[in-house]
């Protein structure tokens, strides 16, 4: 719709998660829902070169795109509001920053310059923001600034700001600050102090906020959004209430109200019309008037910090919209199930997913919750490792193979039932060599996967090393697990079921990352839909 590609700029003040990545993707899909083709990406202020090697508890999940991008976390939100997948270009680091510099550099690229923070590492950060853009795919390109302003790792990437938007000039590109307008209890008022300091604190760096949006528990009044118009240098209409939400879902039509749409495609000189919300709103009404719920325990070793599993529990909430029933996820660490509790734990759910992971920790108990589903036909759905956990207690309880395990937890097991894969065996790196993106997986007629999905061939997001042993394939399946998806390529075995179960799969690939709003995962439908039919059952 438009000639020229328009940058919008999401920094954020005063606090951390705040939720820009949200505030970014509500606004992305107003603009996308008025025809505008949008796009977010997301710039990291750390120096990893991406968070496939960070510890969940750190930085949450690492979210994997169709061309094996690792990725921050935010671009699931991305994904899971706009249906448009991301990719490498999405996600951009301090640290892929400055190798990609000092690589030029080695090549011989900057012969006879001393390579500086400017202009040499903010050229390629205006480089990397202005690729989607310059891809002419996009109308609109929005991209959040990681971290806080004043931070010092993020002051590259506001001069790189500060650049563009002189660079660009005022109709193609500018800045919506997020910042917080807290609460004071003792005082009983709101308190805009922190949001001048911060905007202060952006424009010491020579930004300016176009778009002011404020996170705040109470209703901002007229008098405290002239009063931030007046101090922060924006118009009235540019100071934008983003109150506590009861679900991020409800954030886009809250933005709707609040005229954040508007405001912005006014300053980008571009029409604006009311947004198509039709397909949006019918999720929020199946999502917000259930006709019944579920219990399912998610098992895994990272259950103390939700945004472990972001992608799980939004994928959840998708299924369970689609439905039209809640999904109460029970989180149970697994490293403290025993066969002592194991009954305790799990004999009143409706169904259980193993969660991924790496690593030792928590495996034992892994296996225990999924001999428990396995004889008490609660329907079970494993994920990666969860997969790999359910082949492990299949050999150790049926086939009895004793210390049966994957060589990644034992290797000395006698009976490596998942295994190094043969491509991973002389990769000594551990950033970004796992088998990562999309791979295709051929689905067996009549399997449970088979009635999921629409296609005989899928293809489905991975991030493992280890794999299914073909070697005790025929085992296997002889005392009743069946293999029921491969990758043509490679034979490798994607997926395994239990037909002598009620619902029993798990998968090798990750679904939970390509579940949206509005296109929920169909396996993830399948299983909710299960645990409602176990549910009714008893």
């Amino acid at each position: 719709m438009t000639t020229d590609p328009k940058y919008i700029f999401v920094t954020g003040g005063v606090s951390s998660s705040l939720g820009k990545g949200i505030i970014a993707a509500s606004l992305a899909k107003l603009l996308q829902a008025q025809g505008y083709r949008t796009t977010i990406q997301k710039l990291d202020p750390y120096i990893n070169v991406d968070p496939g090697t960070l510890n969940p508890y750190e930085h949450g999940e690492c979210y994997v795109t169709d061309d094996g991008a690792e990725t921050d976390l935010d671009l699931g939100h991305y994904e899971r509001f706009l249906n448009v997948p991301t990719s490498q270009a999405n996600n951009v680091t301090t640290g892929r920053i400055y190798q990609s510099v000092i690589d030029k550099e080695r090549r011989g690229e900057f012969l006879g310059k001393t390579v500086q923070v400017i202009p040499h590492i903010t050229d390629e950060i205006k480089n990397r923001i202005q690729i989607l853009g310059n891809s002419g795919e996009y109308d609109i390109v929005i991209t959040e600034i990681g971290g806080t302003v004043g931070d010092i790792e993020s002051l590259p990437y506001i001069e790189s700001v500060r650049q563009l938007k002189w660079d660009l000039g005022p109709e193609n590109a500018l800045v919506i600050h997020l910042t917080l307008v807290p609460f004071l209890s003792a005082a009983g008022e709101l308190k805009t102090k922190p949001t001048q300091h911060s905007v202060k604190t952006l424009m010491e760096s020579g930004v300016q906020a176009d778009v002011l949006v404020c996170r705040t528990e109470h209703e901002l009044n007229d008098g405290i959004k002239v009063k931030l118009a007046r101090f922060c240098n924006v118009k009235k209409e540019a100071v934008i209430q983003s109150i506590d939400a009861s679900t991020i879902y409800d954030v886009p039509n809250m933005m709707l109200d609040e005229g954040l749409d508007k405001v912005v495609l006014e300053k980008l000189g571009l029409p604006s019309i009311a947004p198509d919300l039709k397909q949006w709103n019918q999720f929020l009404g199946r999502l917000n008037n259930p006709k019944n719920e579920v219990t399912i325990g998610l098992i895994g070793k990272y259950v103390e910090l939700q945004d472990s599993y972001k992608s799980i529990l939004e994928a959840f909430i998708h299924a369970g919209a689609e439905n039209e029933i809640t999904v109460n996820v029970e989180a149970i660490h697994s490293e403290y199930l025993t066969d002592g509790n194991i009954k305790f734990k799990l004999q009143h759910l409706d169904g259980v997913l193993v969660a991924p992971g790496f690593g030792e920790r928590g495996i034992e108990g892994k296996i225990e919750a999924v001999k428990f589903v396995r004889e008490n036909n609660i329907p079970f759905l494993g994920i990666c490792l969860g997969m790999q956990m359910a082949v492990i207690e299949f050999a150790r309880n049926v086939l009895h193979l004793e210390n049966a395990s994957s060589t990644e937890m034992d290797e000395g097991t006698p009976h490596p039932v998942i295994d190094l894969m043969e491509s991973q065996k002389d990769v000594v790196d551990k950033g970004g060599t796992m088998r990562l993106g999309s791979w295709d997986c051929d689905l067996e007629d009549g399997s449970i996967v088979s009635n999921t999905y629409d296609d005989q061939i899928i293809k489905e997001r991975h991030r493992h090393r280890y794999e299914f042993n073909n070697a005790y394939k025929k085992q296997l399946e002889k005392a009743g697990l069946k293999a029921t998806g491969y990758n043509p390529e490679t034979g490798l075995v994607e997926i395994i079921e239990l037909p002598s179960h009620p619902w029993f799969v798990g998968v090798q690939y990750h679904p939970e990352y390509k579940s949206t709003v509005a296109n929920p995962h169909p396996l993830f439908v399948a299983f909710v839909g299960a645990a409602l039919k176990h549910k009714l059952k008893k």
